[in-house]
């Protein structure tokens, strides 16, 4: 799928193949159409190191041939393709700390003993990336409940790139992503694959059967009916315009049980009308205000 003529238009970012300016405004609006994406101009560098491996694995000359076929019924697979690369997917076991003792202290603990009862506990990773947050809960939720698996507990882990939650439901993990894991967590949770000391770990049967994957697009339709005690959502929003970011704010006030609480990013604020709904309770954690709903 090569390009007869070059086409017009100044490069934004020099290098092997055109991107214009018009070529960044059709992906950049694509991407928010898809996924609520914001791409300023001064993400043109970005773009273009992220896509040029696919222009290259496609056989094309030049973004605008790239445009067309996003937008095409045929390059549906690719746009897919395209969303994944310009995803960010930072993460590790234990990111902030201080979120999984809360979570702990506050949640876990004063929630076990009626969750050993027979009440239910809920926990959405709603941005899991390959699965390292939501096996972290996993592992605060054993530490708290050790018979958890036994019990109506569950953790819902999603993201939009079917790339990463395939990552996560096969759950392997290098010796270097693996050091962020305390090894007596490690050893207990974890299986060595090989006897190599580089080996890679697999999650162990108790992490795997609390966790649950699936696709989903958060500025998209959420197919959840219950509420849950706690939702991780980090890092996520400030990729979003203000809008979005309080439109997210408010359809996580409806899925949150009362005194539920919500985890964000270090850089992200509870904006619009949902911050009504929520008071500070630690660094970037929040907690919704009891108001008698059930």
């Amino acid at each position: 799928m090569r390009s007869s003529t070059a086409p017009a238009g100044r490069a934004m970012v020099p290098g092997e193949f055109l991107l214009t300016e018009s070529d960044f405004h059709k992906i950049a609006s694509l991407l928010h159409e898809d996924a609520g994406i914001h791409l300023p101009d001064t993400k043109a560098t970005l773009v273009y190191s992220r896509l040029a491996k696919r222009l290259r694995t496609l056989g094309l000359e030049n973004f605008r041939d790239y445009c067309a076929l996003i937008a095409s019924e045929a390059g549906v697979g690719e746009r897919q393709q395209m969303l994944a690369a310009l995803t960010t997917n930072v993460t590790r076991f234990f990111r902030e700390p201080h979120h999984f003792k809360h979570l702990e202290e506050q949640v876990l603990a004063p929630r076990a003993a009626a969750v050993r009862k027979g009440g239910r506990l809920r926990i959405w990773s709603a941005a899991c990336s390959n699965g390292q947050e939501p096996y972290s809960i996993a592992m605060s939720v054993l530490s708290v409940i050790p018979e958890a698996t036994r019990l109506d507990v569950k953790i819902l882990a999603t993201d939009i790139d079917p790339n990463m939650v395939a990552a996560g439901a096969d759950g392997v993990y290098g010796p270097e992503i693996m050091e962020a894991v305390p090894p007596r967590m490690k050893t207990r949770w974890f299986t060595p694959l090989s006897t190599d000391n580089r080996a890679d770990w697999g999650v162990g049967e108790e992490l795997a059967s609390l966790v649950s994957f699936r696709e989903l697009n958060l500025i998209g339709r959420w197919p959840m009916s219950g509420r849950f005690d706690a939702i991780f959502c980090r890092n996520v929003a400030i990729y979003f315009e203000d809008k979005t970011q309080e439109t997210l704010w408010s359809r996580f006030v409806d899925l949150l049980e009362p005194d539920g609480r919500l985890y964000i990013g270090h850089s992200e604020r509870i904006s619009g009308e949902a911050a009504a709904a929520f008071e500070s309770d630690g660094v970037t954690t929040y907690r919704l205000r009891n108001r008698g709903r059930r």
